[in-house]
């Protein structure tokens, strides 16, 4: 069995993790988005099926093509992240998982169906999106994931000009950097176990 992580890991990960609209003026290298990303991977999906795709913005170029798509309000602290990624999925990820699931191929026969396929995509694809914050928060980053931004503005600009891109779609973005303190704001409730869970 494995012991539980500290209490430090726990308040990096969850506790004193927040939300950030903000971030300092410092670097981070792409060594430490790589290393985010090879986290990311490691996290469960049906079939180890992996629909989600990552597009890693930070170039001010990158940030130019993504500026017209976003909302006005989070255009500003957006365009200001050392880094943005887009959190995609692939709704044609079955196609990889005969890489992926080696011990049976044929599981990619279990999506054939389009909607079976979309509703697998969405869910597995949204979760490796949470892998992501996770693993950036473990390494040291800040996050400020969003969703305030034209889906169907994204994958044109993004995705439509490449065969291998063209059936992405955007689900949410996520800036990455080292937080500034000063733009968060006070942490909003939670419900409590009693209001959101049961036992049965």
């Amino acid at each position: 069995m494995s012991d539980p992580v500290n209490d430090y890991a726990l308040d990096t990960i969850w506790r004193s993790a927040r939300t950030y609209n903000g971030w300092l003026d410092k670097d981070v290298p792409e060594t430490l988005i790589r290393a985010v990303y090879d986290l990311t991977k490691l996290g469960a999906t049906s079939a180890n099926c992996s629909p989600a795709r990552f597009v890693f913005i930070h170039s001010e170029e990158g940030k130019q093509r993504l500026a017209p798509h976003l909302s006005e309000q989070n255009r500003p602290k957006t365009m200001a992240a050392p880094w943005v990624c887009i959190i995609a999925t692939d709704m044609m990820f079955h196609e990889k998982i005969p890489q992926l699931f080696p011990h049976n191929p044929g599981a990619k026969d279990w999506f054939e169906d389009k909607d079976k396929r979309k509703d697998t995509a969405d869910r597995n694809g949204t979760l490796q999106g949470g892998y992501l914050m996770l693993a950036a928060r473990a390494l040291g980053l800040d996050c400020g994931p969003m969703s305030g931004f034209s889906q169907d503005g994204v994958d044109m600009e993004f995705f439509s000009n490449k065969e291998e891109t063209k059936q992405w779609r955007s689900n949410f973005l996520c800036s990455l950097g080292y937080g500034d303190e000063s733009t968060i704001f006070a942490r909003s409730p939670r419900l409590a176990f009693d209001e959101a869970c049961q036992i049965l």
